[in-house]
């Protein structure tokens, strides 16, 4: 009787190990930076992803399409505002992460400033975001010394904002450009420098903005 209990008990152990695996797999799935596991998105979102995806080609050949939610992200105005994506609620976004240290930053930062000029307006923006921890002060300079002169100044001195895209699995350094649609999905990101004043970055920007 008392090996018969034995067995029983040990088949118990067993399964109970199996279970807290399991458990643990899920935790570390969904905790792991780039795993993919994220809030889905809208049916509309995600039509639109497959609109753009076609886009992704020539001088944006660099823009990974992958609709989902993005992580929580704040940042200041250059009041010194607080500001999260919320705040652009409606308006789609080309969240442009720089910074003033960054070479390939210094030279992307022009056509950001002319994609705006071009398409910003009520359904669209692009918010350029420096996320310089060591000497913040000097973006006024940089963006003065490229002739910047449509886009809006951002700010992220506290490093979160980069920190939360690596752990995402968005950054792997700088720049990195999230495209967000009108509805707060990402439905894309680009890792490193891309001519967003060019034709194809004109037409992804209409599909964005879109209704």
């Amino acid at each position: 009787m008392s090996g018969k209990f034995s067995v029983s008990r040990n088949g118990l152990v067993t399964l109970a190990a199996f279970a807290l695996a399991a458990i643990a797999a899920v935790v570390f799935y969904e905790r792991t930076p780039g795993s993919g596991k994220s809030e889905a998105c809208s049916a509309s979102s995600q039509a639109r992803a497959a609109r753009l995806a076609p886009l992704a080609k020539g001088d944006l050949a660099a823009l990974h399409i992958r609709p989902r939610r993005p992580p929580e992200l704040a940042f200041k105005s250059a009041t010194g505002a607080p500001l999260t994506l919320a705040d652009f609620s409606g308006r789609a976004l080309v969240l442009n992460l720089w910074a003033t240290w960054c070479v390939p930053c210094r030279a992307e930062m022009p056509a950001l400033d002319r994609l705006q000029a071009q398409a910003g307006g009520k359904d669209f923006e692009v918010v350029a975001v420096d996320v310089d921890t060591a000497h913040p002060e000097r973006a006024a300079a940089f963006l003065d010394g490229v002739a910047v002169a449509a886009l809006a100044r951002y700010a992220d001195p506290s490093g979160d904002t980069l920190e939360k895209l690596r752990l995402n699995g968005d950054a792997l350094g700088l720049p990195t450009t999230l495209v967000i649609d009108r509805e707060g999905c990402e439905i894309g990101v680009v890792s490193g420098a891309a001519k967003w004043d060019s034709a194809d970055a004109q037409a992804a920007a209409k599909v964005l903005a879109g209704g």
